[in-house]
């Protein structure tokens, strides 16, 4: 495992890392996960194998510290995996990251562009203000205090045993901040923004959360859209061979 500063005050953020070649494939967790957890087992796949692969926690999240006086936006959580990855001397690192890494990843290719290649995006958050129902607006929906307070222990309880395991790793701060933000989207939008970019980008949308909105507008600015058979919210687990296939390339 390996360590940054993140914010200034001492607080690190940190990942683990497997050697191989450049350029590093670095694998960033979504809203209460960890790296490891969700993206460990598609690095290992041989067509993935030999390539540098970093885990990288998020603030709040996993291994990670969690100052209680950090923001936890979109934005902050980018400048953290900045802050990751340059330590790690990683530049042009292909990008794979889920639901809220998704948007981390976009925000930090516009604003650090010497640190991406490339995206791969497993059903990243592209807007602001999500469904009622998105685990995000759930967590939004309570004002921090009460959430930290006893809403925590009650989404827990609510949310599948999978997603459940990592979540109660995270801290409850963290965790509401980080779903405010990610609910509050980035300026511009993360959507926009990775319509601008001028890197190759692929999106991963499961078969089982319907049809991505605006997907027709993505593929005309370049992104490539691949909607995965068999799969809901969590590609790389409902349909890991696909998943892998998109990382390599061959989807």
């Amino acid at each position: 495992m390996r360590e940054t500063e993140f914010d200034g005050k001492g607080s690190r953020i940190r990942w683990t890392e497997t050697p191989g070649e450049e350029p590093a494939r670095v694998y960033v967790h979504g809203l209460g996960a960890m790296s490891s957890v969700y993206h460990a087992h598609i690095a290992a796949r041989p067509e993935l194998a030999g390539r540098r692969s970093l885990f990288v926690d998020l603030p709040g999240h996993g291994t990670s510290d969690r100052p209680q006086d950090f923001g936890y936006t979109l934005d902050d959580h980018a400048g953290a995996l900045a802050a990751a990855l340059d330590a790690a001397g990683v530049s042009g690192a292909e990008l794979v990251a889920h639901s809220m890494g998704g948007s981390v990843a976009v925000v930090l290719a516009h604003r650090r562009p010497e640190l991406v290649s490339r995206l791969v995006l497993a059903e990243a958050n592209l807007d602001a203000f999500p469904p009622p129902a998105a685990g995000s607006s759930v967590i939004a929906s309570h004002e921090e205090d009460d959430f930290v307070n006893g809403a925590h222990a009650r989404v827990l309880d609510s949310v599948g045993p999978q997603w459940a395991a990592t979540m109660r790793l995270a801290d409850p701060r963290a965790l509401h901040r980080s779903a405010v933000g990610l609910r509050r989207g980035s300026e511009p939008v993360m959507r926009t923004l990775l319509e601008g970019l001028d890197i190759d980008r692929v999106y991963l949308q499961g078969e089982y959360s319907g049809e991505l909105a605006g997907h027709r507008a993505l593929e005309t600015t370049g992104v490539r859209v691949v909607t995965v058979p068999g799969a809901g919210h969590n590609v790389m687990f409902d349909n890991p061979d696909a998943f892998a296939a998109a990382v390599a390339g061959r989807a």
